[in-house]
């Protein structure tokens, strides 16, 4: 796996067109220790992926290890340069890396955990798994927390070579999590921040786990009780 690094500029805006159309550009021109890919397969049902993961969009990396917790299997594509980790952002729809793709072909369902830039706590949830959306939307919205359709369609997940719909099922889940509720996870979204959680957190992931739980996709535990 690539890359290694310590000090992670923070910026987060998505461009208007990515600087590279897919992983295998990105490649030819990035050191080895620009991004790091981490993994574990578990080999269950559903993958928890942040292809934006690290200092691109500061948060999704904890996020989605915190939603994979021990049990499921998780993808991290990270940014580890010292500034301008956007440029290494490649569009879901054209996200390639092999290691990727490899995990979530043989996934059932995906979630994509995705950083939004506006300021209000707010969770976006899209991709094309409608009633696993629903769901989820009813859990989160239960424990507190502001749920929406975001009004960019380019936000929302529905493209099928999405990396979200590139499951078995051919239809995940997007959480579009606001940089506001990011900010709210963690002690701050600078990268020594981000390695202590809050109760927040804790709550959106039993909630988000708790509407895994009851569309059929993990077993009872008691810890997500």
């Amino acid at each position: 796996m690539a890359g290694r690094g310590n000090a992670f500029h923070l910026l987060e805006p998505r461009s208007v067109a990515d600087k590279y159309a897919n992983f295998a550009d990105l490649a030819r021109v990035e050191a080895s220790d620009a991004y790091a890919i981490r993994l574990r397969n578990m080999g269950s049902h559903v993958v928890i992926a942040a292809p934006h993961g690290g200092a691109i969009e500061p948060g999704t990396s904890e996020i989605a290890i915190a939603l994979a917790s021990e049990d499921l299997s998780y993808y991290l594509f990270e940014g580890r340069k010292p500034s301008a980790n956007s440029e290494l952002h490649i569009t879901s729809s054209n996200f390639d890396e092999p290691h990727c793709l490899q995990l979530v072909t043989t996934a059932i369902v995906v979630l994509a955990i995705h950083g939004e830039a506006r300021n209000d706590p707010v969770v976006f949830l899209g991709g094309r798994n409608v009633d696993l959306a629903a769901t989820m939307g009813e859990t989160l919205t239960g424990a507190g927390f502001v749920v929406d359709t975001h009004a960019n369609p380019a936000l929302q997940g529905r493209d099928p070579s999405n990396i979200v719909n590139r499951g078995l099922a051919r239809a995940g889940v997007q959480l579009e999590i606001s940089r506001g509720l990011r900010k709210q996870f963690f002690v701050s979204l600078q990268s020594a921040g981000r390695a202590q959680s809050t109760h927040l957190l804790e709550q959106f992931t039993l909630a988000v786990r708790g509407a895994l739980r009851s569309s059929g996709f993990l077993p009872v535990y008691p810890a997500d009780n």
